[in-house]
């Protein structure tokens, strides 16, 4: 799907799977090395690419100790315009669409694990807060498995229960989708403490 999607507008495999990395998630970053494992690429490969980005303002960087990290660039015109794309490519907003906002009672709604750091993996892990009808779910993830061609794991919990497992939670990677406002703890509160 990534291919067919980006491949009119960005000929390089390598460069599409970068701009989908950063941009699905643009508050993650990553260094060279791991992308060229991660792509099982060369790291010159890499190397090129991520220079074309930055030099075209599309991604910043900085150092952390001896690494170089690079992440998506929020100055950047198009930064939201790439974000949506990375979205649709991945089938965020299918998820938005078809699962999340018709579950009922839902608190909160997490991209956890690989999606959750732009690596498409083909399957998208969601953790779903709140009193949660199972059978409409399982229909609905059935509907938008179809569509995003890609298999989507749940785990729904109470409340109570994602309060047991926060801390576990936070030590993955993970995206917000969705939340109704309530005071969840989340990764990000959790790395704040």
């Amino acid at each position: 799907m990534l291919k067919s999607l980006l491949s009119p507008l960005v000929t390089s495999n390598t460069r599409a799977k970068l701009l989908l990395r950063f941009f699905s998630n643009p508050d993650s970053s990553s260094y060279m090395r791991e992308l060229a494992n991660e792509f099982s690429v060369s790291t010159n490969s890499v190397r090129e690419e991520l220079n074309h980005l930055s030099e075209a303002k599309l991604l910043t960087t900085f150092k952390n100790g001896r690494e170089v990290r690079y992440k998506a660039s929020p100055k950047h015109p198009l930064f939201n315009e790439l974000v949506s794309i990375a979205k649709k490519t991945l089938g965020i907003d299918h998820i938005l669409e078809h699962i999340v906002q018709q579950l009922g009672e839902l608190k909160l709604a997490l991209l956890i694990d690989d999606y959750a750091i732009g690596k498409d993996s083909g399957i998208l892990d969601l953790v779903l807060v709140g009193n949660l009808d199972q059978a409409r779910l399982a229909e609905l993830v059935a509907r938008t498995e179809v569509l995003i061609q890609r298999k989507v794991r749940t785990l729904c919990l109470t409340q109570k229960e994602f309060e047991g497992l926060r801390k576990m939670l936070a030590q993955r990677p993970q995206l917000i989708l969705w939340t109704n406002g309530s005071n969840l703890s989340t990764n990000q509160d959790e790395k704040k403490k």
